[in-house]
């Protein structure tokens, strides 16, 4: 993973330069939170799949940097109005914008950020774009809603969370990597692969986000240890878990689960239960296996460094530990 964030380090650094420019406002503090959420890391997984898609589709202009830019502008949204929700106090291992700001400062800085989205767009002027990033955007929504919904219902399908994670968290990486294929004017089949391919990987990087909240180091993950039980979400290593455990260990996750506030043991109690079921190592199989569909759909592109370089990012998905 490593060579392909070299590879990429002109092409993201003009994304950065960019996705600063475009936070220009009259009004400092929203500079200053969208700054502040952009230097707290990670590895701007979804505009890397901007630029190598457009790579892998023949893309010679430089469109690409503002699209990976916009993509990059929607997740921070998403990110500022997700620790809100979740009532986050750490973000990728800094504290949470809601929690130096406010709830109120990250709600609006959000709602910035989504609207100034759609104003770039509008101004680049590609309606093919502009339709598959503002549906991502709408589905998106839907997936917060649905997660919501579904808060301490020990009760959620695999089938049903896997609608959640697939509206929440991969439609923007599938519109992402589909964004590239339009920048190269690829065929209908092959843009299709590359949302195809997007979606998939990012329902894996959603299912090792849910085992990682289990057992990964909180100082390497960015976030703390078990905060999804404690917010009640249902993912999947406690969904399967919860398909094979006793009724006498269901009624004990149900009455930890609905606590006001979960105790160290309460939380140790549950990942002893997920590993005596084996929840980590079926969601890592799952994760795996969308992975390998998810590079399958490559192969309608010739072999080359981009399409290696797409390989690499699945494979990364898969084997992070943060």
């Amino acid at each position: 993973m490593e060579k392909v964030v070299k590879m990429l380090e002109p092409q993201m650094h003009e994304v950065v330069r960019q996705f600063k420019h475009d936070l220009d406002s009259e009004v400092p503090l929203i500079r200053k939170v969208g700054e502040y959420v952009l230097s707290s890391g990670g590895k701007r997984m979804r505009p890397m799949l901007v630029i190598l898609t457009s790579m892998l589709s023949g893309y010679k202009g430089d469109k690409h940097i503002g699209v990976a830019s916009v993509v990059e502008f929607i997740h921070t949204a998403t990110l500022l109005h997700d620790d809100v929700v979740d009532a986050a106090v750490i973000r990728r291992g800094s504290e949470s914008a809601n929690r130096v700001w406010g709830n109120e400062a990250s709600v609006l800085v959000g709602d910035f950020l989504f609207a100034k989205s759609f104003s770039i767009m509008v101004r680049a002027g590609s309606l093919p774009i502009l339709q598959a990033l503002s549906d991502a955007t709408t589905k998106m929504a839907e997936g917060e809603v649905l997660q919501l919904i579904s808060t301490c219902d020990l009760d959620l399908s695999e089938e049903k969370y896997m609608r959640v994670v697939r509206e929440k968290t991969a439609v923007l990486i599938a519109a992402a990597c589909q964004c590239g294929g339009i920048l190269g004017e690829v065929t209908p089949e092959q843009e299709q692969a590359l949302h195809d391919f997007g979606l998939d990987l990012g329902i894996a990087f959603q299912f090792m986000d849910d085992a990682l909240d289990y057992v990964a180091d909180e100082a390497e993950f960015g976030k703390a240890c078990g905060h999804d039980l404690e917010e009640g979400k249902m993912t999947l290593p406690l969904i399967e878990t919860l398909r094979h455990c006793s009724s006498t260990e269901r009624d004990m996750v149900e009455e930890i689960i609905e606590a006001e506030e979960i105790s160290p043991d309460g939380l140790e109690r549950v990942r002893n239960l997920i590993n005596r079921y084996n929840g980590i190592e079926y969601t890592r199989i799952r994760a795996t296996a969308m992975v390998e569909r998810a590079k399958k759909y490559l192969q309608v592109f010739a072999p080359c460094e981009a399409r290696d370089a797409l390989e690499t990012v699945a494979d990364y998905v898969v084997s992070r530990a943060k």
